[in-house]
């Protein structure tokens, strides 16, 4: 989502780095450039105003001016400054009230309200082993509460089903049978509605009044830039919302909606959804953002996803496998992908990485998560045998293995050639120079760049 951002602020950040002596006069000409970076990411124009004039007013006095390390003092400043912009912390759900927990959910038309229940319910039913009921008022959407009852009960949600053809009627009796079932949390999906239709403000606040929230949250398209923040506010101003979720942060926005409708609103980013699985739901986190727009990595969330979703019973059978000398073959080889797939693939983990800005840029281009799924058919379509044993692999089975795999024979030799240098890394890795060893012998070249 920050791509554009990010790149002009590194640009920014290197040639600041490099200057041995701050001054006035430069540090307007680094602002001038994160303004305009700003501008293009469609960042509120008041929210600007107050970002440069902060930054502006501590890079020019004492934090910086004079400092042995001008260039990282300036980067300092932003960095703290962006984080001041987005919250200065993570703010989670208000759960430590007597259940049953009323959420409410609101927003536009199309925003993504109703899969963000399911992937609310979702998280707070894995993470914090709530039991949560959801429910929809929306009777104006067709097939509205039908898809919602569909996505929960796939998900393993419970759902709460009523013949009403009232929202407050619904959402009446949702609480009422949160309550009479001990659950924990009921979230309530609501009806998509524009701001400037007052008919159907006024009866979310009905909805609102009704149920009497513990939280409102406000599920914004992050995809429509300034917009939704306009949106947020107006809403804000109906309902006293708690806090906001960014839907679609995986694609190609400019990143203005998240450093603006804090700003804007007052009100924190809670969630931020992540793609179109159950589970591309993450936390907001205010200062690992910052980082990460900085080029400067976010480690954190990086291991955070290693320990969600990577098999521990392979990596440690793996791990065995190595450091015994028993050799690496096909198996292995595609296990570790589908490893890297369940954490969103190599392109999702890049901006995580510290550093990153020092890889040359045509080197990440390189990178394309498709390469695997493209692997993972040709490696699926071999028998044992030939997983254990590439070296048997030869003009009949190469036919064989690429008509299977929708692939051509050129593909499959790619395949092999890479695992046999892959092969030759890991034995020169257990017996020399560990990680070193093996990054050296990749010359620069980055996991998944066309095989």
């Amino acid at each position: 989502m920050f791509e554009h951002l990010s790149d002009r602020l590194r640009q920014t950040v290197k040639r600041v780095r490099g200057r041995a002596r701050i001054t006035e006069e430069n540090v307007k000409d680094t602002l001038r450039e994160v303004r305009i970076a700003l501008l293009e990411a469609d960042v509120a124009l008041p929210v600007v105003k107050t970002f440069i004039a902060q930054v502006q007013e501590r890079a020019v006095g004492r934090d910086v001016i004079g400092s042995l390390t001008p260039g990282q003092a300036v980067i300092k400043v932003v960095h703290e400054e962006l984080i001041s912009l987005m919250g200065q912390k993570s703010e989670g759900l208000a759960l430590q009230v007597r259940p049953p927990v009323p959420i409410l959910l609101a927003g536009l038309q199309g925003s993504g309200k109703t899969t963000t229940v399911i992937k609310l319910a979702k998280w707070l039913t894995q993470k914090q082993k709530k039991r949560v009921l959801v429910a929809s008022a929306d009777i104006y959407r067709p097939a509205a509460i039908q898809q919602l009852e569909k996505l929960a009960g796939d998900a393993g949600i419970d759902f709460f089903s009523s013949s009403s053809t009232s929202p407050l009627d619904i959402a009446s009796a949702a609480l009422t049978q949160a309550r009479n079932a001990s659950f924990d949390i009921l979230i309530m999906d609501t009806a998509g509605r524009l701001h400037v239709d007052d008919s159907m403000m006024q009866e979310i606040r009905e909805i609102h009044a009704r149920l009497q929230p513990v939280e409102t949250l406000f599920v914004a398209d992050s995809m429509t830039g300034q917009d939704a923040v306009n949106s947020a506010s107006a809403f804000n101003d109906a309902l006293a919302l708690t806090g906001v979720i960014l839907t679609k942060t995986d694609g190609d926005a400019r990143g203005g909606a998240a450093l603006s409708i804090r700003h804007v609103t007052g009100q924190p980013i809670k969630f931020l959804g992540t793609g179109e699985q159950i589970d591309a739901l993450e936390v907001f986190h205010p200062d690992r953002l910052a980082s990460r727009i900085l080029g400067m990595g976010d480690v954190l969330s990086l291991v955070e996803r290693v320990e969600e979703k990577v098999d521990k019973t392979k990596a440690e059978k793996l791990a065995k496998k190595l450091t015994t000398g028993k050799r690496f073959d096909l198996t292995d080889f595609r296990d570790q992908i589908q490893q890297m797939e369940k954490m969103g693939g190599i392109s999702s983990m890049l901006d995580k990485l510290p550093g990153l800005d020092g890889v040359p840029s045509h080197v990440v281009n390189q990178v394309d998560d498709r390469q695997f799924k493209r692997v993972v058919a040709i490696v699926d379509s071999m028998t044992p045998q030939e997983r254990r044993h590439p070296a048997i692999i030869k003009g009949s089975r190469k036919r064989r293995i690429a008509g299977g795999s929708g692939t051509q024979i050129q593909d499959v030799n790619r395949l092999l050639k890479q695992f046999t240098q892959m092969q030759k890394m890991m034995k020169k890795m257990r017996k020399r120079g560990g990680m070193n060893q093996l990054l050296a012998g990749m010359k620069g070249k980055l996991p998944g760049a066309p095989f």
